[in-house]
């Protein structure tokens, strides 16, 4: 197993003294590119370990809790994790920093400029999204809300995929945060490799077209906006996974059965889309299934997509979303130790046959205290050591993967 930092330390003893693990991304490090379907940096592989963290921006708009994001990156990186998720939105109401259209609150970018100041100083690459799907943080109902506000005649909040004001709203929000210039590094965020990539949006759904294609004329649309903006980073839609009509057969894999307006085949084939993304939530998804049920379903949901993104898209493919609620019935820790070492377990073994397989991304990890923020699916690493030790080994036996 290799050794972190260099030095051969004990786990419980790595999180719980205040050993420095500082691993910043040099002034020269080299932007996440893709290849052959695998990602790389500087020409050789990268495969990864990593986390969401999706509160980071909110939290470091007020300077006295940034502590937070700094100890929350300082056990990451501790723990080998070299991806981070987290918001580069937040729409409308308390703490906003898109407070209207065009309005942004300067004290909340700068919150964000320090988180990327920050996984910067922990080696630590960033994917940044746009917008939620979800009311949470504002989302594409604010964005009609807004629209609706201006006069603008629209009827559902999946008239933020099709009319002109509001994909100018959308539009405008990217230019602003693809441009910024980071006042901590005095790096504007388009030339800065410590963000590996862009989201478009987390988990889109489009409930009044099944088939994918308002999606997929959307996705075009803004990936090819967001490339005439930055052609060195990475792009991604931020998809759960749930296959649309492209391959029918592929549709008895959701969940359930169940469509959602997406089409993991058809939207992921856009070319200026890069890389492929799925999540995982059996404990949702299939609530009241067995265990065992939902750990089948687990590892044919991962199966189907590495095959697709490997033979079908060929592009690389990351779980970027899968963890397990305490709010659960039946929950333990032991349990959740046990779903993701799960998830892992499937992880590796795709990335290791070579295929398009290159990461996950454990939802989520969350510091001491912020008990406001706490979801169920909270990992606080210096109080769960056994999780703690599932997360280190994954990220050293993703690094020991070699081509």
């Amino acid at each position: 197993m290799a050794s972190v930092c260099g030095n051969t330390i004990g786990l419980l003893l790595f999180f719980f003294t205040l050993v420095n693990c500082e691993t910043s991304l040099s002034t020269n490090a080299g932007f996440v590119q893709t290849k052959d379907a695998h990602f790389v940096v500087n020409g050789s592989p990268f495969l990864f370990n990593g986390f969401n963290a999706y509160w980071m921006m909110n939290l470091a708009a007020d300077p006295k809790q940034r502590y937070n994001v700094s100890d929350v990156f300082r056990e990451a990186s501790a723990a080998g994790l070299k991806v981070c998720r987290t918001w580069a939105f937040n729409d409308g109401g308390l703490r906003a920093l898109q407070i209207s259209p065009g309005m942004y609150d300067e004290r909340v970018f700068q919150g964000l400029d320090f988180v990327i100041s920050e996984a910067r100083k922990y080696g630590i690459r960033l994917i940044l999204s746009f917008v939620n799907n979800y009311d949470e943080f504002g989302g594409k109902a604010q964005y009609v809300k807004w629209a609706r506000n201006a006069g603008v005649k629209v009827s559902t909040d999946d008239d933020f995929y099709t009319h002109p004001v509001i994909k100018g709203y959308y539009m405008n929000h990217v230019r602003r945060v693809v441009t910024r210039l980071n006042t901590i590094t005095r790096i504007p965020y388009r030339d800065d490799p410590t963000i590996m990539a862009w989201e478009l949006i987390n988990e889109p759904r489009c409930q009044i077209d099944y088939s994918g294609r308002t999606i997929n004329g959307w996705v075009q649309e803004m990936a090819t906006f967001v490339k005439s903006l930055d052609r060195m980073h990475l792009l991604e839609i931020g998809m759960e996974g749930f296959y649309g009509g492209t391959i029918p057969q592929r549709k008895q894999i959701n969940p359930a059965g169940l469509e959602f307006g997406t089409d993991f085949i058809s939207n992921n084939l856009v070319r200026e889309i890069d890389f492929a993304t799925i999540h995982a939530y059996p404990d949702i998804w299939l609530s009241g299934k067995s265990e065992n049920v939902q750990t089948a379903f687990v590892e044919r949901w991962i199966w189907s997509h590495w095959d697709d993104s490997r033979t079908i898209l060929k592009k690389p493919l990351i779980l970027t979303e899968f963890g397990k609620s305490s709010k659960d019935p039946g929950y333990s820790l032991n349990a959740r130790d046990v779903y993701m070492n799960n998830v892992y377990s499937h992880i590796y073994r795709f990335a290791r046959m070579g295929g398009t397989m290159s990461g996950s991304l454990v939802w989520q990890l969350m510091a001491q205290g912020m008990d406001s923020y706490y979801d169920g699916y909270e990992i606080i690493l210096s109080q769960n050591p056994s999780t703690a030790r599932i997360i280190l080994r994954q990220s050293n036996a993703m690094n020991g993967i070699h081509f």
